[in-house]
């Protein structure tokens, strides 16, 4: 059997680094909601303005601890339709299980607090290992500026070109995307 192919058709190679086996490190994860709802809040003036279901999003960031005590989240943004986070694990919780948890743990406690039901989050995530200190500074820079630059981007379609650019962590060093991950 040819290892190249699935069912003797096809193969996708994973985007992930098989120099990792994903339990510990530092990743930068992007939770979308489900069909890119805004149910996080609005960006007004460069800031992100939390709705209900954006504040419990934003007390189950900071709560992330109590649950998974080995993961630390030293930066994150919560938009309008989804959430980037930049996670350390420092054993060997694995990342899947974390992102899983706490995506049940948010819609639980979104549905209580608003009475509603039913999914918030799309099935997928994306996820970038962090490689090194560099990579590091870039995504908790990119983290910081993502509401000023949503903003720019949604009201002249194109970044500003005074300093706010965005980087682009979620692709790899040859440019590939990063994985989806389920």
């Amino acid at each position: 059997m040819d290892d190249n192919k699935f069912c003797g058709r096809y193969r996708i190679p994973s985007a992930r680094a098989q120099w990792h086996n994903y339990d510990g490190g530092e990743y930068f994860v992007t939770v979308c909601t489900r069909d890119r709802e805004h149910y996080f809040g609005e960006i007004a003036g460069g800031e992100i303005h939390l709705s209900e279901m954006g504040m419990v999003a934003d007390k189950c960031m900071r709560d992330i601890h109590n649950h998974f005590p080995h993961v630390d989240v030293p930066s994150y943004v919560i938009m309008p339709n989804h959430v980037h986070v930049l996670v350390e694990i420092a054993n060997r919780d694995d990342l899947p299980k974390i992102v899983h948890g706490w995506k049940s743990y948010t819609a639980k406690r979104m549905n209580e607090a608003t009475g509603g039901s039913g999914g918030v989050w799309q099935r997928e995530y994306y996820d970038r290992l962090i490689r090194n200190a560099e990579h590091y500074a870039r995504t908790v820079e990119y983290i910081r500026k993502n509401a000023r630059v949503a903003e720019e981007i949604g009201r002249t379609g194109s970044p500003s070109r005074t300093g706010c650019q965005p980087v682009h962590p979620l692709t790899t060093p040859n440019g590939q995307a990063a994985r989806c991950t389920t």
